[in-house]
């Protein structure tokens, strides 16, 4: 279904904030900044567009923070060659790669670095093809670790525990398919913090209770986890 959408623009100081205004059939207001720098807001037919241009503006420090912080993630992409000083984000941490030659050929991490033992230094292949099978592992440990705790919140509702997937995904952090049992998660979570990994597994299980978005979905997500519009606005600077 398509919905009537617009552009404006406000002024916030010397700079001007253009945005996408949607009107859909939804109660609350939500503001979405995509990496390009794009800002999607979505609204009630009723709600008057001077009190959404207002809030935009109460918004604005978070929106700029947002937008350099994509901005500047975006200078660093870079083709990464896996050798000693190149940075990876882990769980919300920065940690240095460091490649030692030598045998047997490992990948570890000492909560700082991440240590990369390799016998021939110089093949970048094979030491991004040793550095992505221990991404991956720690992706399944990490993400299965919370989707095991997340679960006990939800075995009393007759929950049964889902198969848990793990890809790249453009646009999403999490879905769920509730009639097929399967939670699949965004393989990138693992540069966020674990707050925010717990955030999306909590609420693609909700799904499973109440498979939309409605207001007593939010509800739910709030008994269980009160402070998770903090942690949905850290997400979104990821």
């Amino acid at each position: 279904m398509n919905h009537p959408s617009e552009t404006r623009q406000v002024k916030c100081g010397q700079m001007f904030l253009n945005y996408t205004l949607t009107r859909k059939p939804v109660k609350n207001i939500n503001i979405r900044i995509k990496p390009d720098g794009r800002i999607l807001v979505s609204a009630g037919k009723r709600v008057p567009v001077s009190y959404i241009d207002n809030l935009i503006k109460e918004k604005q420090e978070y929106i700029f923070r947002v937008i350099k912080r994509f901005e500047e993630r975006q200078k660093r992409i870079i083709p990464i060659k896996y050798e000693d000083g190149e940075t990876f984000k882990i769980l919300g941490e920065d940690r240095k790669l460091k490649v030692i030659e030598g045998r047997p050929e490992t990948v570890t991490s000492d909560g700082k670095n991440i240590l990369l033992t390799v016998k021939n230094k110089d093949d970048e292949k094979h030491k991004e093809i040793l550095v992505n099978r221990w991404l991956k592992d720690l992706q399944e440990e990490v993400f299965n670790g919370i989707c095991k705790e997340t679960f006990r919140l939800f075995e009393k509702y007759g929950v049964k525990y889902p198969a848990i997937k793990i890809r790249k995904m453009k646009s999403r952090w999490g879905s769920c398919q509730p009639q097929k049992g399967i939670i699949t998660l965004n393989s990138r979570l693992i540069e966020t913090p674990t707050k925010c990994i717990e955030y999306v597994v909590l609420h693609e299980f909700t799904h499973f209770i109440h498979p939309n978005h409605s207001k007593r979905f939010y509800e739910f997500i709030e008994g269980l986890m009160p402070d998770w519009k903090e942690r949905k606005k850290e997400l979104e600077t990821f």
